[in-house]
């Protein structure tokens, strides 16, 4: 499938979504050949923003994608009336396809949540597989939810470890199960060996999207070697997701994308010393993108 990127949610200085520099973000998202785009989810500060800021993003996202690539619409919600109600102003926008993050309480819970969304009949269902400390969802649970219900396509997982997942996933869907990586994205080239069919990391379209392509072309070394000289910023970026948060808005605001590096509170404080360090990452991406901007002229 190629990097599907997750995009952060652009915010001008009266703390409004800049629909012009969200926009920007997806036209560049386009440039580098994305296979897909996520929005909003958890880079995009979801649960600090309401239903029509939701909406209003996902409306911006659709026009300027149109049918170029899948828009996934992130309908992330805590309690499931709310979670029906946004699946089902996302759907009156058209958007055929969406992510499922659902909380975890026991397998029984899980599951109704998952039904009752499902019931609603969207044409595609990613189910967000979420756990920073440990396995997640059962292979049993998540085996019989894709048998039951065809519109479950795609699975999203962000374990830790992710790998073995993938791996077992994979042989217990026969590969029909799509799967992808996010968060563990650190573990990029591990799991396309595995035979990850996604990525959803966040910014640096140019750099994930040449990754892939390497890869797929079967010029590992080079995917490889091109992956290793981003494993600082990730070692950096990846050490808290309001880290992330930080960090890319001010990468994009860097490559002047977005209008503004803000992001919304409450979120962990990004000092300056995140600051400085975080610049000199920002200069070694943007001398890598232009290198491979070079290159494929």
């Amino acid at each position: 499938m190629g990097i599907v990127t997750v995009l952060n949610t652009p915010f001008t200085k009266e703390d409004t979504i800049d629909h012009t520099a969200l926009k920007n973000n997806v036209e560049e998202a386009l440039k580098a050949g994305v296979a897909g785009i996520l929005v909003p989810a958890m880079a995009a500060e979801v649960y600090k923003l309401s239903h029509s800021e939701r909406l209003a993003m996902l409306s911006t996202v659709l026009e300027i994608a149109g049918d170029r690539i899948p828009v996934i619409g992130g309908a992330g919600e805590l309690d499931l009336s709310k979670s029906k109600e946004l699946l089902k102003a996302y759907m009156d926008l058209g958007c055929k396809n969406v992510l499922f993050q659902i909380p975890y309480v026991d397998d029984s819970q899980f599951r109704n949540h998952f039904m009752e969304l499902a019931a609603l009949d969207p044409e595609m269902i990613m189910l967000q597989d979420w756990d920073a400390t440990g396995y997640g969802l059962s292979d049993e649970l998540i085996c019989d939810l894709f048998e039951k219900v065809s519109a479950f396509k795609c699975l999203k997982i962000e374990t830790v470890p992710a790998g073995p997942k993938y791996s077992r996933i994979l042989e217990l869907t026969q590969g029909k199960l799509n799967l992808s990586g996010g968060w563990a994205v650190t573990q990029m080239i591990e799991g396309l060996q595995r035979g990850v069919h996604a990525f959803l990391p966040t910014g640096m379209h140019v750099i994930y999207t040449t990754i892939y392509r390497l890869f797929e072309e079967g010029k590992i070394m080079e995917a490889e070697a091109l992956f290793e000289k981003i494993i600082p910023v990730l070692a950096f970026s990846n050490q808290h997701l309001d880290i992330s948060v930080h960090f890319f808005k001010r990468l994009l605001y860097r490559q002047g994308i977005y209008n503004t590096p803000n992001v919304r509170n409450p979120i962990l404080p990004f000092d300056t010393l995140h600051q400085k360090l975080a610049d000199g990452h920002i200069d070694r991406i943007l001398r890598l993108e232009n290198e491979l901007r070079t290159q494929s002229l």
